[in-house]
C-alpha cells in the first residue's frame, strides 16, 4: 500500500466524530490514542493504524485482527459481527463497516481527490483502454497524471502492480493523497461495478465520470441485469460527479444518459446528434483517418493506429474528457496518432512469422463478439481463436461465450482459464453445450496445449488470437496461482514451428 509521506495524525475521537460512532472507552481515552494511518489489510498494518475489518465472502476480517494488533494497530473498526472476533484493541462498531472506512479514509486525507481533476470510468468493456488513452494524452500534454486501473496503477512516470481494478477505500484514499503530494494534477481511474456496489469508492468525487457500455457480466454478484445497470448507475449522481460522458449508441447508455441528474455530454459512432461523434472513419491497413465532432463544433481530424469499432468508441470518450480538462483539441489532434492501447488488448506478439498473433482480455460474451469482429476484419484469411471462461465466476455467460467464440471464429479451440475451485472439464462442458465441434476446432483443457495447437495451426495470412486473460500473469488453479502469461506462452509457440 502506497501511503504520502507527510504523516497524518487524528484522534480516535475525531474519528468516532466523523462517522458518528460509539466506543465504550470514555472521551478522555479516546483523546490519548491517535491514528496515523487507514487499512483495511492486516499485511498492510504498520505502527498507529486504524484496522477496518469487513465481512468477506468467506472469512471475516476480523479474523486478522490478532495480525493486525501483531503489526501495531491501535484501533479496529468493524460491524457487530466482527467484534464478537476482537479482544485487545478498541473497536469501534459500525453497522456498514466498508461505507464507515471509505467515508473514513477521504476525511483523514482531506478528501484528496476534490484537489485533483478526476475523471472515472465505468463500463463492462472499453475502461482500461479509455483510461488509458485519457492518461497519455494527459502526460504527453505535460499534465502530471495518476492513473488507477487493472492493469496498472501509475504515479506520473511510477508504475506500480494492480490488484484488482478499483483498490478498497483505505488504499485508494491513500493512493490518490500520494498523487496529490507528488503534484499530480489529474486522475484517471476505473471504477467497477463492484467497488461501487461494495462502497469503495463512497467519499470520492469527480469532476466527470463516463460510461461505456453494458452487456452480460458478472451476474454471480449482481444477480441481474437490472441491479448491474443500478450499480453502475449511482455513480452518475452529484454525491459522486460533476457531470457524465455516455455512450448513446449502447442502449443501456441511452437510458441512462435520460435519467441521470447529471449534466450529460452524449457519444457515439453514428449519431451526428451526440455532442461527440465522428464526422468521417476512412479504415485503412495500419491507420484510420478520422475526424471527430465535438462540444461547441470543434472538429479535430487525425489518424489512429487503433483497431475496431469498439476501439473508435473509447478514443472518442478519452478525447471529449481530456478536452474537458482543458487539453486544447489541436495538441490532442497532433497525439491522436502516437496513442496505443493498453496491454493485453488486441496486444501483438510478433517474431517475424507468417500470420497475426494477438492476446486479448475479453472475458465477457459481448467483449469476445466485439474483438473477433474486430479482427475479422484483419484478414481474409482464417480466425483462429483460443478461449475458455474463470471459475468461480458468472457462470451463466459460458455457454454465450462459447456460441460468440464458435460463431466469430473459423478454428474454435476451447480451454481452460483459471479454473480456481472449480473442475475445468465442467466449466468446458458448459461453454460448449449444444456446439457442433469438428476438426480443426477442438477442445483443448491444457492452455499451453490450446495455444500451441492455434499457432501450429495457423497457415499464411492467417490471425490467432488467445482470448480471456490479456496482461495477466498467472493461472489460478484451486487457490494456487501458476505462473502464465499467454504472450509468452505463445511466443515460445511461434518460435517452435518457426
Amino acid at each position: 500500500m502506497i501511503r504520502p509521506l507527510t504523516q497524518i495524525q487524528r484522534s480516535l475521537s475525531s474519528i468516532l466524530s466523523t462517522i458518528g460512532a460509539s466506543t465504550e472507552l470514555p472521551v478522555s481515552e479516546l483523546e490519548k490514542i491517535t491514528i496515523t494511518g487507514i487499512t483495511s489489510s492486516s499485511n498492510e498494518v504498520e505502527v498507529g493504524d486504524l484496522f477496518c475489518a469487513f465481512a468477506g465472502a468467506n472469512v471475516h476480517g476480523a479474523s486478522f485482527a490478532k495480525d493486525a494488533i501483531k503489526a501495531g494497530a491501535v484501533a479496529i473498526l468493524t460491524d457487530a459481527e466482527g467484534a464478537k472476533l476482537i479482544k485487545g484493541l478498541p473497536v469501534v462498531i459500525v453497522p456498514n463497516a466498508r461505507k464507515s472506512a471509505a467515508v473514513l479514509s477521504s476525511w483523514f486525507y482531506g478528501e484528496p481527490m476534490r484537489d485533483l481533476l478526476s475523471i472515472g470510468i465505468t463500463g463492462t468493456n472499453g475502461k482500461t483502454t479509455v483510461s488509458t488513452l485519457c492518461h497519455q494524452i494527459l502526460q504527453s500534454a505535460g499534465q502530471e497524471t495518476g492513473l488507477i486501473g487493472t492493469v496498472e496503477t501509475r504515479i506520473g512516470t511510477d508504475i506500480l502492480s494492480s490488484t484488482r481494478t478499483t483498490p478498497e477505500a483505505t488504499e485508494l484514499q491513500s493512493l490518490v493523497a500520494t498523487m496529490r503530494e507528488r503534484h499530480c494534477r489529474n486522475l484517471v481511474m476505473e471504477v467497477s461495478s463492484h467497488a461501487i456496489a461494495l462502497e469503495r469508492v463512497r467519499g470520492s468525487h469527480f469532476a466527470a465520470v463516463g460510461f461505456t457500455n453494458l452487456s452480460q457480466d458478472h451476474l454471480d454478484f449482481h444477480g441481474s441485469m437490472e441491479e448491474y445497470f443500478a450499480a453502475k448507475s449511482k455513480l452518475f449522481t452529484f454525491e459522486y460527479a460533476d457531470q457524465a460522458f455516455i455512450n448513446i449508441d449502447d442502449s443501456y447508455g441511452q437510458i441512462l444518459a435520460d435519467g441521470t441528474e447529471l449534466p450529460v455530454q452524449t457519444l457515439s459512432r453514428f449519431n451526428e446528434n451526440a455532442t461527440w461523434h465522428y464526422a468521417r472513419i476512412d479504415e485503412e491497413n495500419q491507420y484510420s483517418d478520422i475526424a471527430i465532432r465535438g462540444v461547441g463544433g470543434v472538429l479535430i481530424e487525425s489518424r489512429t493506429k487503433l483497431r475496431g469499432g469498439f476501439n473508435f468508441d473509447n478514443l472518442l470518450m478519452a478525447v471529449a474528457m481530456c478536452v474537458e480538462l482543458g487539453i486544447d483539441s489541436i495538441d490532442i489532434a497532433t497525439l491522436i496518432p502516437h496513442l496505443a492501447g493498453p496491454a493485453g488488448r488486441l496486444e501483438p506478439v510478433s517474431l517475424g512469422q507468417n500470420f497475426t498473433a494477438l492476446v486479448d482480455y475479453a472475458h465477457s460474451p459481448d467483449a469476445v463478439a466485439r474483438v473477433l469482429a474486430a479482427v475479422r476484419e484483419m484478414t481474409e484469411k482464417r480466425v483462429i481463436a483460443v478461449l475458455g471462461c474463470g471459475g468461480d465466476r458468472d457462470s451463466s455467460k459460458r455457454n454465450i461465450m462459447g456460441q460468440e467464440l464458435s460463431l466469430r471464429s473459423d478454428v474454435s479451440i476451447f480451454t481452460s482459464d483459471n479454473p480456481r475451485s472449480e473442475k475445468p472439464d465442467q466449466i468446458l462442458e458448459q461453454m460448449t453445450q449444444g456446439l457442433k465441434i469438428s476438426e480443426p476446432s477442438a477442445i483443448v483443457q491444457d492452455r499451453s496445449e490450446a495455444i500451441k495447437l492455434a499457432v501450429n495451426l495457423a497457415q499464411p495470412g492467417d490471425v490467432v488470437i488467445v482470448l480471456g486473460k490479456g496482461h495477466e500473469r498467472g493461472q489460478e488453479v484451486n487457490g494456487v496461482v501458476h505462473p502464465f502469461d499467454d504472450r509468452l506462452v505463445l511466443a515460445h509457440a511461434i518460435e517452435a514451428k518457426k
